[in-house]
């Protein structure tokens, strides 16, 4: 049989497919590399894990700051001005949860991925305690981007995917904004075709 004789395999239906969202676009100023846990027992999926935008990292440092400084000054006041000795105690408290977060911020970051297959959205996150929520395409009820003031200023967003059991509701942090908006109208589009069962 010739070259010309040879006919290409079909190509697979929509139901078929793996919804497609341009991968530079989900790709484009993320983390290169996802952290995942060194032990022999870790969850492992195959396929493309997309990642979120360092920005988030600063944008969490800025805001934890603002945080942070308020309850100083706000102890700062009670405690001297209105000398309440005990208010040392919740700031203090306070104060080292916040500098613990910020801490092990950038290595949770890194730890952050979503994957598009066939029939849902993995989303998974953590080192030592390491979540893999799988959510399927047809479940999915609202797909919502949200972010603040700081989170707009450093192009960074939220999408957040409800469905009919709110356990496995899924909030994906720190996208860039770009990757946000097309993955929001991806998700949507799949859901609708999974629904009506097109």
């Amino acid at each position: 049989m010739t070259d010309s004789q040879m006919t290409p395999p079909p190509e697979p239906t929509g139901a078929e497919q793996a919804p497609h969202v341009s991968a530079p676009v989900l790709d484009e100023g993320t983390y290169e590399h996802l952290r995942e846990p060194r032990g022999a027992g870790r969850l492992a999926l195959d396929g493309q894990w997309h990642q979120i935008s360092p920005r988030y990292v600063t944008s969490q440092f800025v805001q934890n700051g603002i945080l942070l400084a308020l309850i100083i000054a706000a102890a700062l006041v009670v405690g001297l001005a209105f000398e309440q000795t005990w208010v040392w105690i919740p700031a203090g408290i306070s104060v080292v949860v916040i500098l613990a977060t910020l801490i092990v911020l950038p290595r949770q970051a890194k730890a952050i991925g979503y994957m598009l297959r066939e029939d849902d959205i993995v989303f998974r996150r953590g080192i030592l305690w390491q979540r893999i929520i799988a959510v399927p395409y047809g479940r999915m009820q609202l797909v919502d981007i949200t972010h603040g003031p700081l989170d707009r200023a450093f192009g960074v967003s939220q999408l957040k995917m409800v469905t009919a059991a709110t356990a496995t509701g899924v909030q994906i942090p720190g996208l860039t904004q770009a990757a946000a908006e097309s993955l929001r109208d991806t998700l949507i589009t799949v859901a609708e075709t999974r629904r009506t069962g097109l």
